[in-house]
């Protein structure tokens, strides 16, 4: 048997860690925006923010 299982298997779970790894970051990126909308909503801004005029 030549090492061609071993090439093919080891191809596939780096493309499934890879897919896993961008599924994640894409899903905590929403995550993320969704809090900092919620948190401007409720007034709290962020300290890089420009003010808006006459505050």
């Amino acid at each position: 048997m030549t090492h061609a299982f071993y090439v093919y298997a080891s191809y596939g779970i780096a493309a499934l860690v890879t897919i896993a790894v961008v599924l994640w970051t894409w899903a905590d990126g929403r995550a993320r925006r969704r809090e900092l909308a919620s948190l401007e909503a409720a007034g709290i801004r962020r300290r890089s923010a420009r003010p808006k005029d006459g505050e």
